[in-house]
């Protein structure tokens, strides 16, 4: 994983609306979450979450257990602040992915768009994957959206992995059964065009 330092940095240097993966509204991530029916109690991970719009949307649509990781304070910090008093309702967690102890069989749906793309060492996408394997329950949800094939070769300065919807579940294995994919033509604050893919995995 890349350095804390680097994330930190992109968050205090810059405003969170003009990072390219700004969304004003995570449609699409909404919509999986949604179609997994887990329910509005269900407890739900945003990974790499930082400073998303996505937690906004579900508490407003009623979802009440929602955990925010990143591995930016800062990231964090913006979303803390633009929600203001409804932030308590949330749970907030500083940290990397490849290296968090998260509770055992606990969450019900795993969201990430954007992280898993710059796990560029195997190990470290090792990391990750046990990382999921450990914390959803059985028949959880995971949702991971990361750049297609045709997608960038780099963001933020750093290099990332592209996927087909085949090659990013045989990151997690047979443990997930692929239940949809779909692609997201994402425009970026500056006019740009990033092509992304989305899996949705029911885990065994």
């Amino acid at each position: 994983m890349q350095s804390k330092a680097h994330w930190e940095n992109i968050y205090q240097t810059k405003d969170a609306t003009q990072v390219s993966w700004f969304q004003q509204h995570p449609e699409l991530s909404f919509q999986f979450i949604e179609h997994t029916g887990g329910g509005k109690a269900g407890q739900i991970i945003d990974v790499g979450g930082g400073a998303s719009t996505l937690v906004d949307d579900l508490l407003a649509n009623g979802y009440q257990n929602i955990t925010v990781l990143d591995i930016s304070a800062a990231a964090l910090r913006v979303a803390q602040q633009r929600l203001g008093s409804r932030a308590a309702a949330v749970t907030w967690l500083e940290a990397d992915i490849t290296q968090v102890n998260l509770p055992y069989r606990f969450y019900d749906v795993w969201h990430d768009r954007a992280v898993f793309h710059f796990l560029t060492r195997a190990e470290d996408r090792a990391r990750y994957v046990e990382a999921v394997q450990h914390s959803v329950k059985a028949g959880g949800h995971v949702i991971v959206a990361t750049f297609g094939l045709d997608g960038p070769l780099r963001c933020s300065g750093l290099e990332v992995v592209r996927y087909s919807p085949d090659s990013l579940h045989d990151e997690f294995g047979n443990d997930f059964a692929l239940v949809d994919t779909t692609n997201e033509f994402h425009h970026t604050p500056f006019g740009t065009e990033q092509k992304f893919i989305y899996c949705y995995c029911r885990k065994a």
